[in-house]
C-alpha cells in the first residue's frame, strides 16, 4: 500500500549528512505528482520498497523518491485540526 498518494503535500527528510541528496534535497517540500512501482520491494523484502513517488518539488524540479525520504510537510495543520 502506498504512503502518499498523488496530490499529496510532502517534504524531503534525508537525516544522513553523508547521502549525496541530503544536501540537494532534504527539508525541500512538493507535490507527489505519480506514485510509479517497481520490484525493489522483492530486493529488500519491504513491500514499501515497491513503490516510487514522483515529487514536483517547490524549486520547480521533479524528483523520484522513496517512502523513506518523505514525510509529511511541517506546515500541514490538517492533522492538529481533527
Amino acid at each position: 500500500m502506498a504512503r502518499f498518494a498523488e496530490g499529496d503535500r510532502v517534504r524531503v527528510d534525508i537525516p544522513d549528512e553523508t547521502d549525496p541528496e541530503h544536501s540537494r534535497f532534504h527539508g525541500d517540500h512538493g507535490e507527489v505528482v505519480k506514485v510509479l512501482t517497481d520490484d525493489a520491494g522483492v530486493v529488500t523484502t519491504d513491500e514499501r520498497d515497491s513503490q516510487l513517488y514522483r515529487v514536483a518539488l517547490e524549486t520547480d524540479e521533479t524528483v523520484d523518491f522513496r517512502w523513506r525520504d518523505l514525510r509529511p510537510p511541517i506546515d500541514d495543520t490538517s492533522e492538529s485540526e481533527n
